[in-house]
């Protein structure tokens, strides 16, 4: 099949300053590029020149003020038998037009269905005029079935994956000699680490951690919360949200840590420098990639019941799945279970690990895919076929 990835407006392909789209594409891309010829519509970016192949995969980016014009010009001048519109049901309706010939998938990583992002009238116009859909959780599949008539067949739900090979379980030799080095490189040999990764936002909960050290400090007053992360994935600027976190971590003096955002291919190594990783999601979270990365590395799990994540992270099983999400203590309580309670810490993160590893790997992610690229094809030809 001739294939077209058209990225998002926000960030570009490869992932140079991150974002959970971009890295899935990364993962994705060379095994859809064996079998097919792939074309990568991005973003420009200072960084990357406007177009080249790398690896068998062409790239070709335009600028953010008229990327979506510019994409339908070129769906129009090629013939794809396959067009993957990532997250952005808006234009693909024009991005239809421009190329009928095309069988159109539509990928939703976020709730992009919201009437606070769409009308009606274009959401009606995008479910006519893609062939397939997927989503990345059951509950970003419900986000569009609940407001609108889609038939279940049309809509597929494909988790994302990592990349296993960058993932080097704890346990291991290896996993253990990084540890080490990387917590003498950052003082923390004799420290409990609790790990938060993401934007720092308000939505993403980092706030509620703080307000937790408190109390998980009386039972392990060696513990200390690394927050990674900047105001917007490679932006390390201040905003007053993160003033304010400052402000909050300042009483607690070295018990908390701020790296500022870390690029993504470094997170497999600063996964494993953790004791606990904690997602303190406050709103409905799609479904966190970090969750895959940290079940990779073998770290134990702590999230919230918030969107999709408790989808992967099953409670007792793969991690901790808190329902009072804003309650401080309910995290204090569950991230001092799993420093206390080891063994079974250790055994939820064993069994997390083997859930990526059969379920959750890049392979996978995009045998999936390609699986739903031919079902649009067959049925694109077959619709048209018949007119």
């Amino acid at each position: 099949m001739n294939i077209a990835y058209v990225c998002t407006e926000k960030l570009p392909s490869p992932a140079i300053k991150g974002g959970a789209i971009q890295v899935m594409i990364d993962g994705i891309a060379p095994f859809i590029a064996r079998s097919h010829k792939l074309t990568i519509f991005s973003v420009a970016d200072p960084l990357l020149p406007s177009e080249e192949t790398v690896e068998n995969i062409h790239y070709i980016r335009f600028p953010k003020m008229t990327y979506e014009a510019d994409v339908a010009r070129a769906l129009a001048a090629n013939r794809f038998d396959v067009v993957h519109v990532f997250n952005r049901p808006a234009p693909l309706a024009s991005y239809q037009t421009a190329a009928p010939h095309s069988a159109f998938v539509l990928s939703l990583h976020n709730d992009m269905f919201s009437p606070l992002k769409i009308t009606p009238t274009e959401a009606e116009r995008a479910l006519m005029a893609c062939t397939r859909l997927t989503a990345v959780s059951e509950y970003i599949k419900r986000t569009v079935t609940g407001r609108y008539p889609v038939d279940p067949q049309k809509i597929n739900v494909i988790y994302s994956g990592v990349d296993l090979d960058q993932y080097v379980p704890v346990w291991t030799e290896e996993g253990a000699r990084i540890r080490q080095s990387l917590r003498e490189e950052h003082g923390l040999v004799d420290k409990k680490v609790i790990l938060f990764i993401g934007r720092l936002s308000k939505t993403k909960g980092p706030h509620v951690l703080i307000h937790s050290l408190p109390s998980l400090l009386t039972r392990h007053p060696e513990a200390v919360l690394v927050i990674t992360g900047g105001k917007w994935f490679s932006d390390n600027s201040r905003n007053e949200y993160i003033d304010w976190l400052h402000q909050l971590a300042a009483p607690l003096g070295d018990h908390v840590i701020f790296t500022n955002y870390i690029p993504h291919f470094h997170i497999p190594k600063l996964l494993l420098m953790a004791d606990v990783f904690v997602c303190s999601s406050q709103w409905h979270e799609p479904l966190a990639r970090v969750h895959y990365e940290a079940m990779a590395a073998g770290i134990p799990v702590v999230t919230t019941n918030r969107g999709g994540n408790a989808e992967i992270v099953r409670h007792g099983q793969t991690g901790i799945v808190i329902d009072d999400y804003t309650n401080k203590q309910a995290f204090a309580e569950a991230i001092s279970y799993m420093l206390e309670q080891k063994e079974h810490a250790e055994r939820m993160a064993k069994t997390a690990r083997k859930l990526v590893e059969t379920h959750f790997q890049f392979k996978h992610v995009a045998s999936r895919l390609e699986a739903v690229y031919a079902e649009a094809l067959a049925s694109h030809k077959s619709q048209t076929s018949s007119l």
